[in-house]
């Protein structure tokens, strides 16, 4: 049996509120494509940025959607994301303002990076790679 093939992972950010989350992403040009509601709140959104795409889902709902065997296992933890950028300038302005959590550092892997806590929670590292 062959290895499967993987051709895209997406992270499901889990929140407890979605709102507060969306201007981070929107300032790196990310599009809201999803929506779907929960009460009076957004419940699930998917945000893409050409190509790349998050998504995030409220503990609440997760918890609505989850099966009983998730649910023993649900701890609704963060996450961290590391993305690759070829404009590490071009997103630490864009994100000016927002919570570094990790100031701009040159990697032993070759890679410059700067780290910020986005407000869910989550840490989001943007890494520039010398090409």
């Amino acid at each position: 049996m062959s290895a499967a093939s993987l051709s895209k992972i997406t992270a499901v950010l889990i929140v407890s509120a979605i709102e507060p989350c969306l201007d981070f992403w929107t300032r790196l040009g990310f599009r809201l494509t999803t929506e779907v509601p929960h009460g009076d709140h957004l419940g699930f959104v998917i945000l893409d940025g050409d190509g790349v795409e998050v998504m995030y889902q409220t503990e609440a709902s997760a918890r609505g959607d989850a099966s009983t065997a998730m649910l023993a296992n649900f701890r609704g933890d963060k996450t961290y994301l590391f993305v690759e950028t070829s404009d590490l300038d071009g997103i630490e302005r864009a994100l000016a303002g927002c919570e570094i959590v990790l100031p701009r550092r040159t990697t032993f892997y070759g890679s410059m990076e700067t780290g910020y806590r986005e407000p869910g929670g989550h840490f989001v590292t943007f890494a520039q790679f010398k090409r």
